[in-house]
């Protein structure tokens, strides 16, 4: 019933928000006499803060149309295209073009690199500036993940057991002999299981795994996005966030995590520094610094776009991930096998935290070494950034200047693939069980 309050609410406010952009439209153009009238600025600037305040926030594209390369100064044209369908992602590649045959040859060559984005109220456009700077020296795929609310429910259930047999398959579809994976946030936990579960197949695995900012351990550096998950029990979760979708969606009756409900934990976070930005936004449109006005509308708008996660998804990733911690513990058991990340062996792994990290704490990630023994100590490598918060480590002037140079160096010196962990010999292990058989006799 909440998301249908939701939805009414939602509906009422739309006239208004529409009449409130036409009036911010009208007191600011110069072809109509409203922008005469004394203290037009101010209605201007009140109407489009109370339009964008109220506003519906559709997906926003990536809109990643050419790319430079500033190697040789060439700037290729890109397209998008749809490389996987599923009912709840696509694998999105984008694909640079170049008539030149030499620089066609270099982009061949290119390492190839999945970037598994997360399913967490965001849509996987929060991660254009991480896929933009990407393609400067990769062939670059992504997962874009469907809004639940979009997916009808004929196309059954999604859970986090899904979300790994997804990762598996998109790795198996790109091939994995020369791929090299990047997990930003919360995918690092399904990633790295996928992975392990591969290996534990004999499957062949990336070239390198590289983790940033996920929760793979959430009992290092306990965060509030954290303690929110552990303070209340699962029923408390599924009783209290977990609605049916509205009739008017493709997803009609799907059970469902709002993003809606994400969105005011997201603005819970930080209210005041919300609030600040809005006023700075209302200053900056009444001062006429249309580049801060534009800075804040761009921000806002992919901040704003949230979208709807299936519910089995979003109840295991609380149980499984920081309830339980399952995969640290290593008692993860998906689709009838159990997750052990030691068995991961020709795969090399970066780990990047941010020092002032506030939604997954420091150590969090840096835990995947720990539980990767298999990989060679030469195939390890940690990066705290720091001063940068979460979304510094993939966005922005720190991941551009700092981080990106370091995670382009680590993938191109795996271009050969890791190094595999050294089996031990079978005359050796097999003198140690000889050895503990007679220890068991004298007993």
């Amino acid at each position: 019933m909440f998301y249908q309050l939701h939805e009414m609410g939602r509906a009422w406010m739309k006239p208004w928000t529409l009449l409130a952009d036409a009036n911010a439209r009208a007191f600011a153009s110069n072809s109509t006499w409203l922008s005469a009238l004394p203290g037009s600025e101010q209605l201007s600037a009140a109407n489009e803060l109370l339009y964008r305040v109220g506003k519906d926030y559709e997906k926003p594209p990536f809109a990643i149309h050419e790319v430079e390369n500033p190697g040789n100064g060439r700037t290729y044209p890109v397209v998008q295209l749809d490389a996987l369908v599923k009912p709840f992602c696509r694998l999105l590649r984008f694909k640079r073009y170049t008539d030149d045959p030499a620089h066609l040859e270099e982009i061949k060559a290119q390492p190839t690199v999945l970037v598994v984005a997360p399913l967490s109220g965001h849509h996987a456009t929060l991660l254009r500036d991480t896929v933009r700077t990407l393609l400067r020296d990769h062939k670059v795929y992504v997962t874009d993940w469907i809004d639940a609310r979009m997916v009808p429910a004929e196309a059954g259930a999604f859970s986090l057991d899904d979300y790994v047999a997804y990762i598996e398959e998109f790795i198996r579809h790109i091939g994995a002999a020369r791929l090299h994976v990047i997990s930003v946030c919360q995918p690092t936990v399904p990633v790295l299981a996928a992975v392990s579960l591969m290996a534990a197949r004999g499957e062949t695995t990336p070239r390198s795994l590289v983790m940033m900012g996920g929760p793979i351990d959430t009992r290092q550096s306990p965060t509030a996005v954290n303690n929110l998950a552990t303070e209340k029990p699962l029923g408390w979760f599924e009783q209290n966030v977990i609605h049916p979708v509205p009739a008017n969606y493709p997803g009609h009756g799907r059970l469902v995590y709002p993003g809606f409900l994400q969105h005011m934990g997201f603005m819970a976070m930080n209210p005041e520094r919300h609030l600040e930005s809005h006023w700075d936004f209302y200053q900056n449109l009444l001062k006429g610094d249309d580049d801060d006005a534009q800075a804040h509308r761009r921000f806002y708008d992919e901040y704003n776009a949230v979208l709807d996660m299936p519910a089995e998804y979003y109840l295991d990733t609380i149980r499984v991930v920081f309830q339980q911690h399952l995969l640290p513990r290593g008692e993860w058991i998906v689709a009838g096998e159990r997750v052990d990340p030691s068995r991961i062996t020709g795969t090399a792994l970066l780990t990047v935290e941010g020092q002032l990290d506030d939604i997954s704490g420091e150590g969090q990630t840096r835990a995947a070494h720990t539980l990767c023994t298999g990989v060679a100590e030469a195939d390890r490598a940690h990066l705290t950034v720091e001063g940068a918060g979460h979304y510094g480590i993939f966005s922005g002037r720190r991941w551009r200047n700092q981080v990106y140079p370091q995670v382009r160096d680590f993938i191109a010196s795996h271009v050969q693939g890791a190094s595999p962990a050294k089996p031990k010999p079978a005359a050796t292990t097999a003198r140690k069980r000889a050895a503990k058989r007679a220890a068991k006799t004298h007993l």
